[in-house]
């Protein structure tokens, strides 16, 4: 088995899936929140220290992640929990361009790299997350995902109809992550 993981703003798309021969199957999905709601600003953190003075800025955001990741491991390791007893694989967590971000204080100085700079962070979450509580983690681009995971992303619709709603792109894509990240450790 396996878990595949997309990260959004304060939030994450969990699929766990167990490979079951010609068509994995999908056993176990979820949302995992990863914002606080009691901390103001959470969701958002890099709008929200944007206007902030730069030392309360990077001091916010430094306890946002913490405490995203804080959240990203009790949702992770609840999951596995409630998958039982088994042998997990590891953990396949879609991954943004790559593209390293600039100091902190230009990425407050611009909107889109605020952008940027909060989707990192979330990914970052899952995957520093994954990793602290054992899990071997796949880190797959978003871009590529299509063409590495083709043999099952042909059959997702099929997937989907077997499990019910809800199949958005979302639990598509972390399944096709937890299939990457079977596939990595069988090799």
């Amino acid at each position: 088995m396996a878990i595949g993981l997309r990260a959004h703003s304060g939030w994450a798309a969990a699929v766990a899936l167990e490979e079951t021969g010609d068509l994995p199957a999908v056993i176990g999905r979820r949302r995992i929140e990863l914002a606080d709601a009691a901390i103001p600003g959470a969701k958002q953190p890099y709008h929200a220290a944007e206007p902030l003075p730069f030392a309360e800025a990077e001091e916010f955001l430094n306890r946002s992640v913490a405490s995203s990741r804080q959240m990203a491991r009790e949702g992770l390791a609840s999951l596995v929990r409630e998958l039982g007893p088994c042998e997990l694989a590891g953990c396949g967590v879609l991954l943004g361009s790559g593209r390293a971000l600039p100091a902190l204080a230009n990425v407050l100085a611009s909107h889109a790299l605020i952008h940027a700079a909060e989707g990192e962070m979330y990914r970052d979450v899952l995957v520093h997350s994954a990793g602290q509580i054992g899990l071997r983690v796949t880190g797959i681009r978003e871009k590529e995902i299509l063409e590495r995971a083709s043999p099952l992303a042909a059959r997702l619709t099929e997937l989907g109809k077997a499990i019910g709603p809800p199949w958005t792109q979302d639990q598509k894509l972390a399944t096709l992550a937890a299939w990457i990240a079977l596939k990595a450790a069988s090799r």
